[in-house]
């Protein structure tokens, strides 16, 4: 096996992984497959699942009990909700979120496929593209999913036809094409019976590359974070009292939060954004001690060189790499709600630990899942694939998502309800000709 696969000290590395797929493609089955194929099902589970299949009266356990964890979805025999499940082998680890397949879900889908390195499509052999199928390929293709593996399954019901699997494989890589998915990878299975999702099967002998569970531990790992531009949200200041002063009896004053990317060490020069000081990095503290540098994504609190005015919802970043902050944003959304966005529409906007107050500028289009384009449209509806331009209150250090996907998304919010309305990605920078809203309340 390849050493590529291995982290520091030896370790297998970690493959962050979402299922997706229409209803009824086998979803739950196939990832049940391979909990239990690779041995990662633990006996009193097995039995479990073993029981409530015998008391429906199935000849063979249902291994989709498996991810089916809640009560309403074992019930209504449908996945829900993004079920997590954490399983290795002696060459990787991996996190998997089995996501749902009802398009009213498309919102789930988009959370469990959010941070995932790969995404692991299915396709009904019998039904071939389907809308759904579009959307999800869109999803993966808008969050910049590296890797998306389609699975033709259930292809014992065309009776392991090898033309059948061509033809649906052709029309996924002309949608692929389409959207701009360069890395994408199509296998037949059969999840009831395990055809290819952990040992290759005798029964697709036309089939000659290698199975489901082969390419999830041959992908390239993912990128690491600790190699990216550093990026530090702040998310708290911590300005303790007389009893916490340090030894020069100046009060202590640090920046807590998550390192979002990258690497900081003592003594780098930083920036400070949106306002734009700059200091440098005097101290690095954990709850273990002081360190000399820091590596995402490890939580720690920043002390600065300088005294200045540092707050929650600010961007430390290196003086040398740092971003533009902005009000006029260009995004892609999926719009999660069943109230309708247009123009004019006011929102809340949350980018890393900032949250502000933001308009709609424009609905530049939503994207035709047929025709897969981006065509002219007023305002999104619920699942929705759009493009927006948004003027926020206050500028905020963002990127574009195919540059950064930390600092590069956001969410927007409803002020009254808190409900989450849209996950948006940033896109190129606004023209000369975007419409500014300076005059307008936001």
């Amino acid at each position: 096996m390849s050493t590529t696969l291995f982290g520091n000290h030896g370790h297998p590395s970690l493959l962050r992984l979402a299922t997706a797929g229409s209803v009824d493609d086998g979803k739950s089955t196939l990832v049940g497959r391979l909990l239990h194929d690779s041995k990662s099902v633990l006996a009193d589970q097995l039995d479990a699942v073993e029981r409530v299949s015998r008391e429906r009266g199935l000849a063979h356990a249902d291994l989709a009990l498996l991810t089916d964890g809640l009560r309403a979805e074992r019930e209504q025999g449908i996945t829900i909700d993004v079920a997590y499940r954490y399983f290795a082998t002696a060459d990787r680890s991996f996190i998997l979120a089995d996501c749902p397949g009802h398009v009213q879900y498309t919102r789930n889908t988009v959370t469990g496929a959010s941070t995932a390195d790969a995404v692991v499509l299915l396709v009904d052999a019998r039904k071939g593209v389907l809308e759904q199928t579009r959307r999800h390929l869109a999803v993966a293709a808008l969050l910049h999913v590296p890797h998306v593996i389609v699975a033709v399954n259930k292809i014992d019901l065309v009776g392991f036809d090898q033309d059948v699997y061509r033809r649906v494989a052709a029309d996924l890589g002309e949608v692929a094409f389409d959207l701009g998915l360069a890395d994408l990878i199509s296998l037949p299975v059969c999840a009831l019976e395990g055809d290819n999702v952990v040992d290759r099967s005798s029964r697709t002998d036309w089939y000659t590359g290698p199975s489901l569970l082969e390419i999830l531990e041959t992908l390239p790992a993912a990128d690491d974070p600790s190699q990216e531009e550093f990026r530090f949200p702040v998310q708290l200041t911590l300005r303790p009292q007389q009893a916490a002063r340090d030894a020069a009896h100046r009060e202590y004053r640090g920046y807590a939060g998550q390192i979002a990317s990258g690497v900081v060490r003592v003594g780098d020069q930083v920036v400070v954004l949106p306002g734009g000081s700059r200091t440098t990095i005097a101290g690095i503290d954990t709850a273990d001690g002081e360190l000399a540098e820091a590596f995402a994504p490890r939580s720690v609190v920043l002390r600065l060189g300088d005294d200045i005015d540092v707050a929650r919802g600010d961007l430390i970043a290196p003086v040398s790499s740092a971003p533009e902050p902005t009000r006029d944003l260009a995004a892609t959304v999926c719009w999660l709600s069943d109230e309708p966005l247009s123009k004019h529409s006011r929102v809340l906007l949350k980018h890393t630990t900032r949250t502000t107050r933001a308009i709609i500028s424009a609905v530049d289009g939503i994207l035709d899942l047929d025709s897969v384009q981006i065509v002219a449209a007023h305002d999104l509806g619920l699942n929705d694939i759009g493009r927006l331009r948004i003027r926020t209150a206050e500028p905020i250090a963002v990127e574009t998502y195919a540059r950064h996907r930390r600092t590069g998304a956001f969410l927007l919010i409803d002020a009254q309800s808190g409900q989450t309305l849209a996950a948006g990605m940033v896109g190129d920078p606004l023209g000369g000709d975007g419409e500014h809203a300076d005059d307008w309340d936001i």
